[in-house]
């Protein structure tokens, strides 16, 4: 078994054509998924299939005990982990802050903020020398909404994109001696099916004017930029916020 990367949010999207570059690289996968159990077992038969290794695993990343079951299900099937995928991750209806209820706030921060806090605690716990641990990477998917703010959209998403780029930064310098590197990539208007969430499903098409290179990126275009960041290619790097946004 070569390494193995644990994706979180893996069922659709960057989570997905993530699975799908590092099952082709040889990683060894466990794919988690929240609600969208049919797609994560078909990506898994997919990836099985091409002669691959993967598992699916259903969790709540915003409930702690959910994070603590998934991370012991991924040691009794692969008994290590060497790159976490922070990927899982939510936006609601577009709207102004003055419409938003404390309710919406918990379920964006508890899915954005609290689930790769959880999930990194628990990677970290298992891949710092300090813990007995053989180093490891941990790759958090933050935003250019972090740093653009999302007026009139979702401005408590980009809020939580934005503790996503200080999580990046704090804990890299935390565990740097410990074997671990931690960095950050930030997609731009990428084509997902995660603006259908914000009731735009078009999205991409009205908001790429605004994009230098004239167009919104594809999910395996972050997912490039996912796989160099857990590669060794990528040995000196760390703490780094990676934008990945056509140069918005």
């Amino acid at each position: 078994m070569d390494k193995v990367m644990l994706i979180t949010g893996a069922s659709r999207g960057i989570g997905a054509a993530t699975a799908r570059l590092a099952a082709a690289q040889g990683y060894a996968l466990c794919l988690n998924y929240r609600q969208q159990r049919q797609a994560a077992e078909t990506l898994v038969a997919e990836i099985v299939d091409a002669g691959g290794l993967a598992i699916a695993v259903q969790a709540d990343v915003a409930d702690e005990l959910q994070v603590q079951r998934l991370f012991a299900t991924l040691d009794q099937h692969f008994g290590r982990l060497d790159v976490l995928v922070n990927n899982a991750g939510m936006l609601e209806q577009q709207m102004r802050l003055e419409q938003m209820d404390g309710a919406r706030l918990q379920r964006v921060f508890g899915a954005n903020v609290f689930g790769s806090f959880f999930c990194a605690r628990e990677a970290v716990k298992r891949m710092s020398t300090r813990h007995g641990g053989r180093g490891g990477v941990i790759i958090n998917l933050s935003s250019v909404a972090a740093r653009l703010g999302a007026p009139g959209e979702y401005i408590d998403y980009a809020a939580a994109k934005g503790a996503i780029d200080s999580l990046t930064l704090g804990l890299a310098k935390e565990v740097a001696a410990e074997g671990i590197r931690v960095n950050a990539v930030r997609p731009g208007v990428i084509d997902t099916e995660i603006h259908a969430s914000g009731g735009e499903p078009a999205r991409v098409a009205r908001v790429s004017q605004s994009v230098p290179m004239g167009r919104g990126g594809r999910a395996e275009e972050v997912a490039q930029a996912i796989l160099w960041l857990a590669s060794e290619h990528a040995s000196y790097t760390s703490g780094a916020l990676l934008d990945v946004s056509g140069g918005r």
